[in-house]
């Protein structure tokens, strides 16, 4: 089949890789413009491949689509439009141009979860049952017919990226690819989504991912580990924003010695302990956090919440020396607009999106 990619990232990437192997001919590549010099992932392969690649900063303008942008979609001649992570509007003319139509992948049981953070959602709102659902592209949002959908357990410490990595990536992709096959034999399914269990959330960005003191901790856990590791769940403490990463919940009745730690807005103090900074719900039961980011992107452990961190040394040992030096070309390998990977590079700051943690 004559197959159109529009997305990004290794997500896009894989699907694209797997779609080739497959015997499927994939006539263009979609994708978003170069950032800071660096082509998005997808591209980079599709290039490699020889396969025709557009960079189109955006499909629509003021709602109404680009005739010069659809033009060169149309020319490439797609029988169907495979969209496995995509952050741009597309047009109609362009999802029901093929003679199959437009396939979406979204990471989340639909109805549920509609919208961009579908996997925040899932961690913050507790639920047991995640999964991805692949979808017929239609003129709402996330509310096309289904064709397949596949579900996984979500453990209680689960985040954003361990989830994504064991379940949703992994078999995401493998999702993709039946679709596409049921496709090609005609046999794939077209199921009305129901009504009923329909939501939709905002998109988390850091202006709304503070944290709300005034909570259980389960909620308050699951508000950090959903927002972990972009945007990050964050609060105030001694005067500035604080990020906070790796929440687990905790036994109660295991007694936290440590060092008090005024929080403004909860409902008692937190513990800074060897093992990490324990916090309150306002029913008294507890969650432990291990990692803290500052303003200024410096991250410590949060056991060493009270220590100077202007004496103290990290000292690795030679396997640790030998695979921070893997780590380094690995950096290197993704931050191709860096010259040169240092102890102080921001991996984010650099370009790094949030899905290359995954790499």
């Amino acid at each position: 089949m004559k197959i159109a990619v529009i997305g990004q990232s290794l997500f896009g990437q894989e699907v694209y890789k797997e779609l080739r192997k497959d015997g499927h001919t994939i006539v263009g590549v979609f994708t978003i413009p170069d950032k800071d010099g660096k082509a998005d992932p997808l591209a980079t392969v599709a290039e490699k491949d020889g396969v025709p690649v557009f960079k189109f900063p955006r499909w629509r303008v003021k709602g109404q689509a680009i005739p010069e942008v659809v033009d060169r979609y149309k020319a490439t001649g797609a029988e169907l439009n495979v969209l496995p992570f995509c952050s741009q509007f597309i047009p109609m003319e362009v999802i029901d141009h093929p003679k199959h139509g437009s396939i979406i992948y979204h990471p989340s049981l639909l109805p549920r979860h509609r919208g961009a953070s579908a996997i925040n959602w899932t961690l913050i709102h507790g639920d047991k049952k995640g999964g991805f659902t692949v979808f017929w592209a239609d003129d709402g949002l996330d509310t096309g017919p289904i064709l397949l959908q596949r579900e996984c357990d979500v453990e209680p410490n689960d985040t954003v990226n361990t989830i994504y990595k064991r379940f949703l990536f992994p078999e995401g992709v493998k999702g993709m690819v039946e679709a596409v096959r049921l496709i090609t034999k005609g046999k794939a399914p077209r199921i009305t989504q129901p009504q009923e269990g329909a939501t939709y959330e905002c998109i988390q960005k850091k202006d709304n991912s503070k944290i709300d003191w005034n909570q259980s901790a389960e909620a308050i856990h699951n508000w950090i580990r959903g927002n972990d590791k972009v945007p990050g769940a964050w609060a105030e403490l001694d005067g500035q924003k604080v990020t906070f990463f790796g929440s687990t919940l905790v036994d109660n009745g295991t007694a936290a010695n440590g060092q008090p730690l005024d929080i403004p807005g909860a409902s008692q103090p937190g513990i800074v302990t060897k093992t990490g900074l324990v916090l309150f719900g306002n029913d008294g039961k507890t969650l432990l956090v291990k990692n803290l980011q500052f303003e200024d992107g410096k991250m410590i452990p949060a056991a060493q919440y009270f220590c100077s961190g202007g004496s103290t040394a990290v000292e690795l040992t030679e396997e640790e020396k030998s695979f921070a030096e893997q780590m380094r070309a690995v950096w290197k390998s993704i931050l191709t607009n860096v010259s040169q990977i240092e102890d102080s590079t921001d991996f984010f700051k650099s370009g790094a999106a949030s899905m290359d943690v995954v790499r």
